[in-house]
Order: structure tokens, then sequence, then C-alpha cells
């Protein structure tokens, strides 16, 4: 299968582009630029040349691929409104280029926009919360190519994947907590993340491609919710600073821009699809990973 990746050197992306190459496939991915080219051919994969924002570049990677997986996004929180409608934008030309195929599309959002209330599954859409956060434009980006017949598949990422490479959330929080000299979690700590490691991710893409992808939402979820008390206790055991819980006032001023990720409650599973694909993870989990040596250096 030729395969079009975009994101394909970023931390899940180039997970992805690993699997998909030991597994046989062809691989093409986007390049903005030569450095992603560079590590792209060195990885055995094609280098299409574009940008996520360059709509006439998404669409001739789509034309001469068999499957489409989209997992680019601008990560920069300054511009977070306005990068999440860049992706509602690539995601549509796309799909325009996949329209009148079955050829499948994967594209990458996240289990936040579901409920905190209950366990979160796979055939739930976005809470109200989520409704009104602006990266709820990804999934009502792909709803409408479902609604319009064409083969789109969401896969939601918990908000932490983790791994060798990460530069997320967890790798955040270490920064904050050497910066402000304590590892804080609000109230008692109980909220809890749900968690994947970037290799357990890459393989559920390629199970996703290789049955079809028939599902209108899959979940990457290894660990339905890690509560965030115990990821505080982990950063200040290894930095060796107090771990406090904070008051919601105190909390605001401690994460500052973070408090929103700080404060999530999003217990998920991934039941549904564990079933349809016997995907069975398999790689070290949340907080063995993060009490290593790689996440401190």
């Amino acid at each position: 299968m030729r395969v079009f990746v975009t994101g394909a050197t970023g931390f899940v992306g180039s997970a992805i582009v690993k699997e998909l190459i030991t597994a046989g496939h062809q691989v093409v991915g986007l390049a903005r630029n030569a450095s992603a080219a560079e590590a792209l051919t060195q990885a055995g994969a094609q280098v299409h040349s574009g940008a996520i924002d360059d709509l006439d570049s998404l669409r001739a990677g789509v034309a001469a691929a068999d499957a489409v997986i989209h997992t680019a996004f601008k990560h920069d929180f300054s511009k977070f409104e306005e990068n999440c409608e860049v992706d509602r934008q690539a995601i549509r030309a796309m799909g325009t280029a996949l329209e009148g195929t079955d050829k499948p599309f994967l594209i990458t959002s996240g289990t936040g926009l579901l409920s905190s209330d209950e366990m979160a599954v796979e055939s739930q859409g976005p809470s109200v919360f989520g409704r009104s956060f602006p990266r709820v434009a990804t999934e009502e980006a792909a709803m409408a190519l479902q609604e319009r017949g064409i083969k789109a598949s969401l896969v939601r990422l918990p908000p932490s994947v983790h791994g060798s490479g990460d530069h997320g959330f967890v790798p955040h929080l270490i920064n904050l907590a050497r910066e402000k000299g304590v590892a804080a979690y609000i109230g008692e700590g109980d909220n809890r993340w749900p968690a994947v490691h970037r290799l357990d991710a890459g393989r559920l893409y390629r199970l996703i491609l290789e049955s079809g992808a028939t599902e209108p939402r899959y979940h990457a979820v290894a660990e339905e919710g890690v509560p965030f008390r115990d990821i505080a206790t982990v950063i200040g055991r290894r930095l060796e600073v107090p771990v406090v819980g904070k008051s919601t006032a105190e909390a605001s001023q401690h994460f500052e821009w973070f408090i929103h990720f700080a404060t999530m409650h999003n217990p998920s599973s991934s039941r549904r699809t564990r079933e349809l694909l016997g995907w069975k993870p398999q790689q070290p989990e949340l907080l063995a990973d993060v009490d290593s040596s790689a996440y401190f250096m």
C-alpha cells in the first residue's frame, strides 16, 4: 500500500512511518524543508515537498496515494485557534481529493474533546466543552467528510503520548517543576490522563489501515487514566523537589496557559478499538516510561 503521511517526521508520525515501512508498505511523507526531507529519506520513505497550509501540495500527495494518514498540526499555542482552522482547511482539501474513491483517510484528533464525567468511548462525539474548544475543528472536518461518503476515520490520541523524544505535556510539567521548584497537582490530584506509548500508537495506525478502516472513530489509548498526582510524584522524586497540591486559584498562577490541561479529567476507553483490531499495547506504561533518565536529561 502506498501511504501519504503528513507530520511524517513528528513524534507520532515518525513512529507510524517506521511501522508502515517495516510492514512492507511504501510511505510518502510530507516535508516542508530540507531537514525533514533528509529525515524521511533516512527512514526509507519517499519525500513529497509541501506544507500543511499548502493545499495544492496536499491534494497532489493524496491523489498519488492508496491511503492517507494525517498527523501534522502546528503546535504554536500563541496561534492555537488559527492553527486549528488551518487543520480544518487541510482536512477539507485532502478530503476533496479523496471524493469518489474508497481510499482510507486517518485523521488524528484527541480524547480530550470528550466528556470528563464518565469513561469516554469511541462512539461519543465531542462534549459540550469540547464543542467550544478550537481543536474541535478537526473532528468537525472529519465528520463533514464522513457525511459526504468519504472513508474518513478519526484516530483519537490521549493527552500523553510518551516515549523517547517526547516534547509534549509531561516534558512541559518537568520544565515547570524545574522553574518553580515544586511539582504540583490540583486539589487531590485525582484527575486522570489516559496515555499511550508512541510505538503502540504507530502500530495501531497500521492495523487500522490494514483492516480497511471501517469505523468512524478509534481510540489509541493504552492506559485509561493515570492520576495527575502520580505523574507529579514521579517528577518531584526525580528532580528532588517538593510535590504539592495547589488550590484552584494557586494552580492558575502555577500552570499559567497550561491550566486547561492540568485540570483535565479524561478517562478514556479503547475497548472497541482493541476488540476490532486485536491491538494490545506492548510498550512501557506512562509512569514507568517517565521514571527514566531520558525524561530528565
